[in-house]
């Protein structure tokens, strides 16, 4: 891996990746991501085999169509409604990309994302994946356990949270433009460590076997299958390890709506709709396919241990 370290947070010329290398990085993860289509009809989640898996995903939910999960996406940098990602996000040039790594670690600096990926393990991961506007999927998505990507910039014994930023480009992405989105542009979300190097968040890269659309944040973005999905952040340009809690997107926009932790947790109104039940997609007027909404989404029984003590009606 290379270690590109610059105090002035200015790109030089010799840190840009030659135009052959970057070019091959999509086809570097789109081989990966090919590699593991062939397998989506036995698709089914994969998990150290001391984590028992009675409350994940099962074979006998079907997973949500493509169709869906490529076009029906929160990314607001590109509109509010959920069919503009995947209407407008074409724009957003993601070769190269470039990641910033800060704060409380010993490798710091700015990587190449090839660079950052070359000679880590991917995986194929089932998850249960829900919004905090109480709609649900079955997603199969491919990418890397976080801890793999985390290890590598050697946090030290001060790095208690991580914060994860998305690109910031208005010429590209119209939302940033909006001046009546009410948000404090860019996007930022952050994780305490034990979260982050839970076995079951994972940095994507792809989905049903094919390279991340631009729409579901390509290159490659946050799953946290637990919590609420505004958790798990697009487009990731920057990894900052920090002693204190990040401030984050949502809970600077409406902190009485959306705390840090972000956990699902059906007992806990948000402040305008009950989280008790979700509507699994595809739902319609006619059959809305509610369900009742599962504690910590369904995983409970692998990630509960992570908030012994805590109310998370207060930590929520």
């Amino acid at each position: 891996m290379l270690i590109r370290s610059n105090d002035t947070g200015e790109i030089r010329g010799s840190e840009i990746t030659p135009e052959a290398v970057y070019r091959s990085r999509r086809g570097f993860v789109r081989d990966l991501g090919l590699a593991a289509g062939a397998g989506l009809l036995a698709f089914a989640p994969r998990l150290p085999a001391n984590m028992p898996g009675s409350n994940l995903p099962s074979e006998d939910e079907p997973l949500t169509p493509e169709s869906i999960v490529t076009g029906y996406n929160n990314f607001y940098e590109f509109g509010t409604d959920k069919e503009d990602p995947a209407r407008y996000a074409h724009n957003m040039t993601i070769d190269p990309w470039t990641v910033e790594v800060a704060g409380q670690a010993k490798k710091t600096g700015r990587f190449a994302l090839e660079d950052l990926v070359r000679g880590l393990t991917e995986e194929d991961r089932v998850y249960r994946f829900r919004c905090v506007e109480a709609w649900s999927m079955i997603v199969p998505w491919r990418g890397i356990p976080m801890r793999q990507v985390l290890e590598q910039f050697e946090p030290n014994g001060n790095a208690k949270y991580v914060e994860f930023t998305t690109l910031l480009r208005p010429s590209e992405m119209r939302g940033q433009r909006s001046l009546f989105s009410g948000i404090d542009w860019p996007y930022v979300e952050g994780l305490r460590m034990d979260e982050a190097y839970h076995p079951l968040t994972l940095m994507v890269t792809g989905v049903y076997g094919k390279e991340l659309p631009n729409q579901n944040g390509a290159p490659w973005r946050l799953i946290v299958p637990w919590k609420y999905g505004f958790k798990s952040v697009k487009s990731i340009v920057r990894i900052r390890f920090t002693r204190r809690e990040p401030k984050t997107t949502w809970n600077l926009t409406a902190p009485k709506e959306y705390g840090f932790y972000a956990n699902v947790n059906p007992e806990v109104d948000h402040p305008r709709w009950s989280q008790a039940t979700e509507r699994r997609l595809p739902s319609s007027f006619l059959k809305p396919n509610r369900r009742p909404t599962l504690p910590f989404n369904g995983y409970a029984e692998q990630v509960a241990g992570l908030y012994t003590g805590m109310d998370l009606a207060r930590y929520f």
